[in-house]
């Protein structure tokens, strides 16, 4: 039963420090983990300097690859979780996944299709 199911990966970029609060948002919403990664950014609300030097804005970057049944749900989630419809908090996209593999839960799959251990 392994990989029989569509999946998405769900991006969330926040500003450090964040990126722990989307994947317990993720997590609430039914996903199974996620995995932060550290950028820095370059968008319209990091042009800030201190004593006229620029800050390096500092980013999380959290992949939540999920089944598409759910993306919804963990999206909204995570929209809540770090007010992403304000600007300069965040943003967030989900990309369709063609083929996915390493991803074999046997126990789990069992479990949610209703047979028999």
């Amino acid at each position: 039963m392994c990989n029989e199911k569509d999946f998405v990966l769900i991006v969330t970029i926040v500003k450090k420090g964040w990126g722990d609060e989307v994947i317990k948002a993720s997590r609430k919403a039914g996903a199974h983990g996620g995995t932060i990664l550290f950028g820095r950014g370059t968008g319209v609300h990091e042009n800030k300097s201190i004593l006229g030097l620029m800050i390096e804005p500092e980013k999380e970057i959290v992949l939540t690859v999920a089944e598409s049944t759910i993306e919804d749900k963990i999206k909204n989630s995570i929209i809540e979780a770090v007010n992403l419809n304000e600007p300069g908090k965040g943003i967030g996209f989900v990309v369709s996944l063609d083929k996915v593999f390493g991803i074999c839960h046997p126990l789990y799959d069992m479990l949610h299709s209703n047979r028999e251990i």
